[in-house]
């Protein structure tokens, strides 16, 4: 990241922005108005809560990350069990539900979660989209009892399946992994 640009919501003064641009534009207008309150260069010490690397993740990924810091203790549960992630809905920066999980996708040696199959659309199970996302976009919101994401609901929308739709029990070809994996920008981390 070269340089990063701090914003501040007026309206909410606890959502912060950055982005890799001075004048804001890329932040979402209905969280502004913004006020430019730091830039950062790459050599400057950072001082936020929020990691540099997801920082620069979500600039790279949408032009902007919003980040609002909690004081709010998180008790530690180090396990959770599959049936309580399924059904849990995913929503984006802006607290808007795009998503519900559906299942887990586990890869079979290491035994690590990968990708989690996202639905969203239809009516009573009729229309239904399923799409495939990295398991490392997500992460557990409180407020919202559900999971966050710094993906919009387009990039959802846009990415590959990993099933056939309308078919659960179909999986895929390496060419379809692939499409996924060159899509998120996610290349494997071990055996696949």
């Amino acid at each position: 990241m070269r340089a990063c640009y701090v914003f501040q919501s007026e309206p909410d003064p606890n959502l912060w922005g950055f982005t890799d641009s001075s004048t804001g534009e890329k932040l979402p207008p209905e969280s502004g108005p913004w006020t430019l309150v730091q830039q950062i260069s790459s050599d400057e010490r950072w001082t936020f809560d929020v990691g540099r690397a997801f920082v620069s993740a979500g600039i790279l990924e949408n032009g902007f990350l919003l980040w609002e810091p909690s004081n709010e203790a998180v008790p530690f549960h180090p396990v959770i069990e599959s049936d309580r992630v399924e059904g849990t809905a995913v929503f984006n920066q802006l607290g808007r539900q795009i998503g519900t999980i559906k299942r887990l996708l586990i890869e079979k040696v290491s035994g690590r979660v990968l990708y989690v199959d996202v639905t969203f659309g239809g009516f009573l199970g009729i229309g239904v989209h399923h799409r495939t996302v990295p398991w490392a976009k997500l992460s557990y919101a409180r407020d919202l009892e559900g999971y966050r994401t710094d993906i919009t609901k387009e990039q959802v929308q846009g990415a590959p399946s990993f099933c056939i739709e309308g078919d659960d029990e179909v999986w895929p070809d390496r060419k379809r992994q692939q499409e996924m994996r060159d899509y998120w920008h996610d290349y494997p981390r071990g055996p696949i």
